[in-house]
């Protein structure tokens, strides 16, 4: 374990040092071949600011994690390398999708894609994945269900997959929140499979959070104007939108609760990305009500809402933090004693409760009603 624990972290430095490295370079060339962010009225910020952080993402993240577990394998260290070979092919065909999703998104980022055709593309990431073994085959209970058969998991999964990719592309709407909420979900599923002895995939979450760090600080604390500020565009939340996806599916796997505190399995994969998966299904279903696209952006979501309450960004940023770590806690604690579906359903009803609760203040403080955001 100690071995395990040295080895996590060695991906973490890594990953840091490699996207530390990368991410101002492509600030550099995305200004002198001025690759900017468009500006309209969804926009928050002001100035040009370059959008394709989330190109030093896979580079940094494959790199730590291929030199880490390769030289474990080939020079036999600690005893632990009986334990790497077995995930590598699922990791395989994760890297296949990740590689579809990154030229996607970095195609989107450069020239545009319409979101019809990425829909498609996700699919297909979905069903590399499922050609690795990871698919939800067991319901622990939700729905009073156990195990489904192997089509309908198929399906489930490919739905799950296009959930959270599509919740960690569309919440990126403030500085840090994407990144953010996907540095607190893979640090715990470092834990999660670091506790279950699935190491590979703890060092695949470390390599990921490893490279969301320099861009984190990038994103929130760089500045238009001294040109060190980066958004990470759809090659980053698609990057990391499959890889979150992919590990919640593959934690579900298990079987079992590794952290050995009576935990439900349909849970505790899942309650990491419950936050942005909540606030995506609440705008979807807004816009529909509305007779709108529910794929095309508008100023919905939750981080919106609370702008429009005067918070600044990093108030925002904190507060949404802080509601998805009270969330995770929450769940963990009544996952023992909840069925999943009730658990569920009160995770709806909170959600729900705060952003009509957030709509009242809202309408207090501007007195009267002027767009959906408010809804």
């Amino acid at each position: 374990m100690e071995t395990s624990l040295i080895n996590y972290f060695v991906c973490v430095v890594l990953s840091i040092i490699i996207a530390g490295i990368i991410i101002p370079n492509i600030m550099k060339i995305a200004f002198r071949r001025r690759l900017f962010d468009e500006l309209d009225e969804r926009k928050i910020h002001k100035g040009v600011v370059p959008r394709l952080g989330g190109i030093s993402f896979l580079p940094a993240l494959v790199f730590s994690l291929c030199i880490v577990v390769g030289t474990n394998i080939r020079f036999a260290i600690g005893g632990v390398e009986s334990m790497l070979v077995a995930p590598i092919v699922s990791v395989f065909f994760l890297l296949c999708a990740l590689m579809l999703m990154y030229l996607v998104g970095m195609a989107d980022d450069l020239v545009g894609v319409r979101y019809r055709a990425k829909f498609v593309f996700q699919i297909v990431a979905g069903g590399l994945i499922i050609m690795s073994g990871t698919w939800v085959n067991n319901l622990f209970g939700f729905m009073w269900l156990h195990e489904i058969p192997t089509f309908v998991g198929w399906i489930l999964t490919i739905f799950l997959l296009l959930a959270i990719i599509n919740s960690i592309n569309l919440i990126d709407g403030i500085d840090g929140l994407a990144s953010g909420l996907s540095i607190i979900a893979l640090i715990f599923y470092s834990y999660l499979f670091f506790q279950a002895g699935d190491y590979v995939y703890s060092f695949l979450a470390g390599a990921t959070l490893g490279t969301l760090i320099p861009f984190f600080y990038y994103n929130v604390f760089g500045t238009a104007e001294r040109h060190n500020k980066i958004f990470m565009g759809d090659t980053g939340s698609l990057t990391i939108g499959t890889i979150l996806s992919f590990l919640s599916v593959k934690a579900l796997g298990l079987g079992v609760d590794p952290m050995g505190s009576g935990e439900n399995m349909f849970i505790l994969p899942f309650v990491p990305v419950m936050i942005p998966c909540l606030d995506v299904a609440r705008v979807f279903l807004h816009r529909i009500k509305r007779g709108k696209n529910p794929f095309l952006p508008d100023k919905c979501h939750i981080h919106h809402k609370l702008l429009a309450l005067g918070f600044r960004q990093w108030q925002a940023l904190i507060t949404i933090l802080m509601v998805d770590a009270c969330f995770i806690i929450l769940n963990m604690m009544l996952s023992p004693y909840l069925n999943p579906t009730v658990l569920i359903a009160i995770d709806i009803a909170l959600y729900a409760l705060l952003n009509i609760v957030l709509t009242a203040m809202i309408r207090r403080r501007e007195g009267k009603l002027h767009t959906c955001l408010y809804e």
